[in-house]
């Protein structure tokens, strides 16, 4: 990093930190753009080995070399944060991206969500995650690439089923029922049971064993870790690794429009009020942030994907002119993107980032809607409900170790697609090791099994 840019760094920080902004340490590092793509198709600078991260690797790269996609930087929140600009980068272009970044800062020290994050799987994940990939490494050389990779496909299969209402070290279920209280404890029923006629209860105080699981289960990577009933240590540890991972990707997730638009407000702010740069570097600078916060399509186009930095950016630009920036830091600290967009993007601001509900026929057909705020803002949230995945529970362990799944299609809209589901279905049969089935629906609302033994085949 050249001195120029670490000093222009400091001093944005510097009024970062006059302007209100609360964050842990950054560590601001330049990367070559092949280094930027693999740390943003991992997740993480260093991360569990697997194929479908070098499938995600070659897409990118051709985005890239199309034209159709450019990383300028990749931060990880924690403590410290990891701040990795691209080396090809303009000085103009990371002066900007160094103020993004202070936004994000910021942002994920102070939401509620980041906050939750950070306290279970702890605020050093960078770290974290290289240990479980030397762990997975160690396990290969044990067991040997073929086996690890059997549970690597498996486990991320299933990496967004996980419970982001429960806590990441969560118990067991109990192993038996309490029993019923006892007569003594209620007089109306110890005279009730004394009446003629009425024997005593011999199983009131008998703990009796529960169904498993009590209550139907939705985070089907804690229950395969901790229930299969034949999977071996080393196959749990992988599992329980890619669940901590998931618990860490979660927030950045469910708060990507609040996340990237709180970034490009700041961004634009503190070089508005960076009466240090030179007025070149400035212009060049917010030339680049038109860029980022503009729609994808061009002027005189349309498009059927958002821009979350287009439509974040404007909604905190007018929280702050409407409300002031102390009632949009409290948004900041306690929302999500479910209640942001939905308590946030009014019908004007709707009409003024010309945004528009559309439905997409089997045949291709695309017919715009009437343009309800309502349905924009569902439409807009529709792919982050249940962290992107379709909403499966686990109901019931059969005594011969079937393990039972429901798709809640009800609460999905929609059915699943039953290819993709089967192989999933054959994933999980490999680490269960007993029948498993799964009741959905198809492409036309006909309720649908699929159910298969225990080598993965149909039953």
């Amino acid at each position: 990093m050249t001195p120029d840019l670490k000093d222009t760094i400091a001093r944005l920080e510097e009024l970062a930190v006059g302007s209100g902004l609360v964050y842990d340490p950054v560590d601001f590092e330049e990367v070559p753009d092949s280094f930027m793509m693999e740390i943003a198709v991992y997740g993480l600078p260093v991360r569990m080995p697997h194929w479908s991260f070098g499938v995600r690797y070659i897409y990118q790269l051709v985005q890239h070399r199309m034209g159709n996609s450019r990383l300028f930087e990749v931060v990880f929140p924690g403590n410290p944060n990891r701040a990795y600009l691209a080396d090809r980068n303009t000085y103009d272009e990371n002066t900007l991206v160094s103020a993004h970044v202070l936004g994000h800062a910021d942002f994920s020290r102070n939401n509620l969500l980041f906050r939750k994050s950070r306290e279970q799987v702890g605020g050093r994940i960078v770290e974290q995650a290289a240990a479980h990939a030397r762990r997975i490494e160690e396990a290969i050389e044990r067991h040997g690439l073929a086996r690890v990779e059997a549970v690597l496909d498996a486990a991320l299969a299933l990496e967004q089923h996980i419970d982001v209402t429960r806590d990441v070290s969560r118990p067991p279920y109990p192993t038996s029922t309490p029993p019923r209280e006892s007569s003594g404890a209620d007089p109306f029923l110890a005279r009730y049971r004394e009446l003629a006629g009425e024997a005593a209860d011999s199983t009131a105080d008998t703990p009796t064993r529960p169904t498993l699981p009590p209550v139907p289960e939705r985070d089907l990577l804690w229950l395969i870790a901790h229930y299969a009933p034949d999977l071996e240590g080393w196959e749990r540890d992988i599992f329980l690794a890619v669940r901590e991972e998931s618990f860490y990707f979660h927030p950045v997730f469910a708060c990507q429009i609040m996340n990237e638009g709180w970034a490009c407000y700041w961004h634009a702010r503190l070089l508005r009020e960076a009466g240090f740069l030179p007025q070149h570097v400035y212009l060049d600078a917010i030339k680049a942030h038109s860029d980022v916060v503009r729609p994808y399509a061009g002027a005189q186009e349309v498009t059927l994907a958002i821009n979350p930095y287009h439509v974040g950016f404007h909604m905190w630009e007018r929280l702050v002119d409407r409300h002031g920036l102390a009632a949009a830091r409290e948004i900041m600290a306690q929302d999500d993107d479910f209640a942001f967009v939905r308590n946030h993007l009014d019908e004007s601001l709707a009409e003024d980032l010309s945004l528009f509900d559309f439905h997409a026929r089997a045949s291709g057909e695309i017919r715009v809607g009437d343009c309800d705020i309502d349905s924009i803002r569902e439409q807009i949230l529709a792919p982050k409900f249940n962290f992107g995945a379709p909403t499966v529970h686990a109901v019931h362990i059969a005594t011969d170790g079937t393990l039972e799944l429901v798709h809640d299609h009800v609460r999905d809209g929609r059915g699943l697609a039953l290819d993709r589901a089967c192989r999933v279905l054959e994933y999980i049969v490999r680490m269960w090791r007993r029948p498993v089935q799964l009741e959905t629906i198809d492409a036309t609302g006909r309720p649908h099994v699929i159910a298969l033994d225990a080598s993965g085949h149909p039953r």
